[in-house]
């Protein structure tokens, strides 16, 4: 979950690591550091906080020339956030230097053992334990850099993405990956590398993505030799060309990436759908499902393997592919899947879900469902991520790069995805009539325009927010389709501006949650006019007659909600399979500005990363 950043070239490394670590930040921010390589000698600094807090303490305490540099940014595992527990680590010697995403499970023993040949750490961190194991394999077998470090991860345990210097070898960078990505940009007479691509996309569009259990030596003026390190089998490395530009990373005049997302949705749906969907033809073209149609129509389940926002995307889908395609679905945490000895068969298909790619439950739970026998189709955001290589075929999102730790366009546009496959099938396996599947797909079309119209209610769920944001709790309800995206809108807030929320079906509230409503406790309804909505209208009566403030998201034009309700916000009508598109708008745009209002950083909350590749 840590971002790391590196460069050697013929440019002055200090500017492009420092804004390629701020471009990663999204990835941790407890503490970030930086060891540049002058031509003499290496300088090194760190501290805790975020990479502004590593920019004033270099001004005051290194010399920033140089054109080798690694850094890093980090999201703590190993020991506290602190100075000392910062990267880079040194090795003992002070010749080697490594910065490093992922866990080494083993460290603890073969810290005991370095202990007993007379090694000594400064940090409470598994990463000074690898950099010295590789400094005691390069003595022990009179190694250079490379070999170490390939030998060295034969003996850890656990995934990484390391990039280690060696001073007395100032031509190199050796890097290697496991479970944690790594890209690595080549450019002319000089090389990038990065836990993605976004440090160096205006440097280069070539890119090489090293896959599991792979390191690649990085050398000035050479070409980059990538190995196996189990083997030291040679690997020919494949390029891939960047799609996405320097604008689509950058605020554009947004205070926060969270609300630039929000607001980029409608534009992320169309290119969701963009040359997939031809409503006036009735033609949905996808091509990971056109090519495995048969795993799809002969499937006995659908398996829906996801974490967090995704999970919620797949619980959306669970809806919409039992009632569009009359296929048996179920959605499990990643996390536990891999752990529960699942039944799975070779006529199941697994569905992952991932905005990133990289989500390690995720990838574990790939490769489970394959080695027995599975189908895994992957649907995820970022091109040449490890999710869309692990996976036998797959759609991606195409929603841009999403920045903001809390999820919102990567929501939608799964859903968004996952309805396009529900729809094509349930077309193929005759469960949707004609005219049915043609209204789907008008409506699907429309969407996009619908979201915007939605977006308009801003300034009035800003003045909903400025009421409610030092409520200490909050109770989301949902029905149906909207039952998930009460959990998702309950997630949101809880992950921006701390205050606890909890998202139940709305008629599982009288089997427990009632008990805590009062005059304090908002209660936000999904109330759209479609499905069970005189239900939940009873289920707003229950928590009226007992003093709770409602907010309820509702259908335009709704009378009967509005009668009750402290507070409404509308949404567009729509397919009650396409409202989840709708209502979670104004409950992304609530987060939002109570977690302004609070003076919450809303892109880098407290304790979260955006990509979860540790377990």
């Amino acid at each position: 979950m840590c971002g790391i950043v590196g460069y050697i070239g013929k440019r002055e490394a200090y500017p492009i690591v420092i804004d390629g670590l701020k471009r990663l930040e999204y990835r941790g921010y407890d503490s970030a550091g930086i060891a540049i390589y002058d031509g003499t000698d290496l300088k090194l600094s760190k501290t805790k906080g975020k990479v502004a807090d590593l920019e004033q303490k270099i001004n005051s305490e290194i010399s920033t020339k140089g054109n080798i540099a690694i850094g890093h940014t980090r999201w703590a595992t190993h020991g506290v956030p602190n100075d000392v527990n910062s990267h880079p680590h040194y090795s003992n010697s002070g010749d080697l230097v490594i910065i490093h995403n992922g866990i080494i499970e083993n460290y603890e023993s073969i810290k005991i053992e370095l202990i007993k040949r007379g090694y000594t750490f400064q940090s409470d961190t598994d990463t000074e334990v690898l950099i010295n194991l590789i400094e005691e394999v390069k003595k022990k077998q009179n190694v250079k850099l490379g070999k170490a470090v390939q030998l060295a991860l034969t003996e850890v345990v656990g995934a990484f993405a390391i990039a280690v210097f060696d001073k007395n070898k100032p031509n190199e960078i050796v890097v290697a990956k496991l479970g944690s990505p790594l890209a690595i940009g080549i450019g002319e007479d000089e090389f990038f590398i990065a836990s993605d691509a976004s440090p160096f996309i205006e440097y280069t569009k070539n890119a090489i993505y090293l896959e599991d259990e792979e390191m690649a030596i990085v050398r000035l003026n050479k070409k980059i030799k990538i190995r196996k390190i189990k083997d030291d089998s040679e690997v020919t490395p494949s390029m891939q060309e960047l799609k996405f530009n320097l604008e689509q990373i950058e605020k554009g005049g947004y205070e926060h990436f969270m609300l630039k997302e929000i607001h980029e949705q409608p534009h992320a749906i169309k290119d969701t759908y963009r040359g997939r969907l031809r409503a006036k033809e009735g033609i949905i073209k996808m091509a990971g499902i056109d090519d495995n149609l048969e795993k799809f129509t002969n499937a006995s389940r659908i398996i829906i393997v996801a974490c967090g926002t995704s999970w919620h995307a797949g619980l959306v889908a669970e809806y919409i592919f039992e009632n569009l395609a009359r296929i048996p679905v179920e959605v499990e945490y990643a996390s536990e899947f891999r752990y529960r000895n699942p039944v799975i068969t070779n006529n199941d298909v697994v569905i992952a879900i991932s905005q990133s790619g990289e989500t390690a439950d995720t990838l574990a739970a790939i490769k489970l469902a394959k080695e027995k026998g599975a189908f895994v189709f992957g649907v995820c955001n970022v091109v040449g991520s490890s999710i869309a290589r692990e996976t036998h075929a797959g759609a991606y999102t195409h929603a841009g790069p999403e920045i903001g730790v809390a999820s919102t366009k990567a929501f939608t546009t799964q859903i968004t995805v996952l309805t396009l496959i529900a729809l094509k099938l349930g077309k193929i396996k005759g469960a949707l009539s004609n005219s049915d599947y043609h209204y789907h797909l008008q409506e699907l079309e429309l969407i996009p325009e619908k979201v915007e119209k939605a977006l308009k209610s801003d300034a009035h769920i800003k003045m909903v927010a400025d009421i409610y944001k030092d409520a200490k709790n909050c109770l989301y309800l949902g029905r149906g389709y909207n039952f998930p995206v009460a959990l998702e809108g309950a997630l949101k807030l809880k992950e921006i501006s701390y205050i606890h929320a909890e998202g139940y079906p709305a008629a599982e509230m009288k089997h427990g949650p009632i008990a805590l409503i009062d005059d304090q406790m908002p209660v936000i309804v999904i109330a759209v006019n479609k499905g069970h909505y005189e239900k939940v209208v009873s289920n707003i009566e229950e928590i009226k007659s007992r003093s709770g403030k409602i907010i309820g998201i509702v259908t335009e034009g709704d009378t009967s909600v509005k009668k009750l309700a402290d507070h409404v916000i509308e949404v567009p009508e729509t397919l009650e399979s396409l409202t989840p598109l709708l209502t979670t708008i104004p409950l992304q745009l609530l987060s939002y500005h109570i977690a302004v209002m609070l003076e919450k950083n809303v892109d880098q909350p407290r304790n979260l990363a955006k990509s979860v590749t540790v377990e």
